[in-house]
């Protein structure tokens, strides 16, 4: 009986001693939770991701927020932006101190080179202060605000002041009266002599007042200098062709209606010009090629990127593998990256790679241009507005909605005659559909 007894307090006496070392050790813990990088690139929202310790031993730790040691406090940091984004701009704050905000709730943006990311609070709560400033460059963990889980919204109400109410000023004394003073009589401006110019030639320039200098977004930098290094790598050239577009504006019009029933979205140009592309690039391989070095890559996937115009600049996201897609996944997958970039949604992930480029700049009323390749990449197909033009149809010359298309290729990778082939693939399966349908 006594040996159960002592066996019995051992066992106390270590869970004991087990549980202070656990509380010794998740209070060295909390010094370092500010440092917690989440693991994966999807992590706009922090709260419900798993992170990891930097330069500690390959576990996960869940965890809801980055707390600080006072429990009621809550501190939101920037997540982490992608394999490729090591920093960014704090480009504008969503909330303001005194703010309620709810768990995942974005209270600032980040603008990087490629995305804009959100920066979510962890907990529900009141924004107590902010601990950076718009415009401040930030880096993954960087402490943006502090929240207060227990405190309320703050209110502002002006108190009514006992001077708010005009007082009658009362009439003066006759004794108290101002004499009258004569107004000063005005004397005519003396006409002002311009200075000479120093010589004819000299340009008058306007005033640095009707000037406005302000920084240049960082995704409008990355575009610069991306456009710049393409236009200094590639040897550009571009080929044009025109397409008459009857056939496959009426082919959308006999049956945009059952399209619509069965696929719930619409038949748009762009899923055809795409199915297109991927027949050219599947007969002129060339064009879905790279250079890298002294070797060329040849990729047996269509991945397409497709340009699109937003308020703050071009991005190109990415059709993953368009060559095994219909016209409705290919249509599906277009409107909701448009939707996405549009409200500067879009991930790292949705924008990297791409193996071709087609940028529509006819939604613009653009006639004719030369487009800029996309780096890496070979290649970009420039579409152009529709436009009624008179043609000759078997002696005919008939008025024909017709657009010009324009290829720009690496003139070190492909040869103008690959290029031409490959226009010229893409205005014959345009100009008759048919084609896809018998691979002809």
């Amino acid at each position: 009986m006594a040996s159960r007894m002592a066996s019995r307090l051992l066992r106390r006496s270590n869970a004991t001693l087990g549980l202070l070392r656990s509380y010794t050790h998740a209070r060295n813990y909390s010094s370092q939770l500010s440092a917690l990088i989440p693991i994966g690139s999807q992590s706009s929202k922090l709260s419900r991701r798993h992170y990891y310790l930097p330069n500690a031993s390959p576990y996960q730790l869940w965890s809801r927020s980055f707390a600080s040691d006072n429990g009621d406090k809550v501190e939101a940091v920037v997540p982490f932006m992608g394999e490729s984004v090591t920093d960014g701009t704090l480009a504008n704050f969503l909330k303001k101190p005194g703010d309620r905000v709810e768990a995942d709730e974005p209270i600032a943006q980040i603008e990087t080179d490629k995305v804009t990311i959100d920066v979510s609070s962890p907990e529900a709560g009141v924004i107590e202060k902010l601990i950076a400033s718009e415009g401040d460059t930030v880096t993954p963990g960087t402490k943006v605000a502090i929240i207060s889980k227990s405190a309320a919204p703050t209110e502002t109400h002006v108190a009514p002041s006992e001077d708010a109410t005009p007082k009658e000023t009362p009439p003066l004394k006759a004794e108290e009266k101002k004499p009258k003073v004569e107004p000063p009589k005005m004397q005519a401006p003396k006409p002002t002599t311009l200075p000479p110019k120093t010589s004819p030639a000299e340009p008058q320039l306007p005033p640095k007042e009707r000037e406005r200098r302000v920084p240049m977004p960082r995704l409008r930098k990355r575009i610069a200098n991306r456009l710049k290094d393409s236009q200094n790598t590639f040897a550009m050239l571009t080929t044009f062709n025109e397409v008459d577009m009857t056939n496959l504006m009426k082919l959308r019009s006999d049956y945009k209606g059952e399209f619509v029933t069965k696929h719930g979205v619409k038949l748009g140009l762009m899923s055809c010009f795409v199915k297109a592309a991927v027949s050219a690039l599947q007969n002129q391989p060339i064009v879905n090629a790279v250079i890298d070095g002294d070797d060329i890559i040849y990729r047996d996937y269509v991945d397409v990127s497709v340009a699109v115009g937003t308020s703050k600049g071009l991005v190109v996201p990415v059709i993953r593998d368009a060559d095994t897609m219909n016209f409705a996944d290919i249509e599906k997958g277009i409107n909701n990256l448009a939707k996405k970039a549009t409200e500067g949604a879009l991930s790292i992930d949705e924008m990297a790679g791409g193996t071709f480029t087609i940028s529509n700049g006819g939604v613009y009323g653009s006639l004719i241009s030369t487009p800029i390749i996309n780096p890496p990449q070979s290649a970009i197909l420039g579409m152009h507005s529709i436009v009624q033009r008179p043609v000759v149809v078997d002696g005919s010359i008939l008025a024909r909605p017709m657009m010009y298309l324009a290829l720009t290729y690496d003139h070190r990778l492909i040869d103008g005659r690959e290029a031409v082939f490959f226009l010229r693939r893409i205005k014959d399966v345009v100009e008759d559909p048919r084609r896809l349908l018998l691979d002809i």
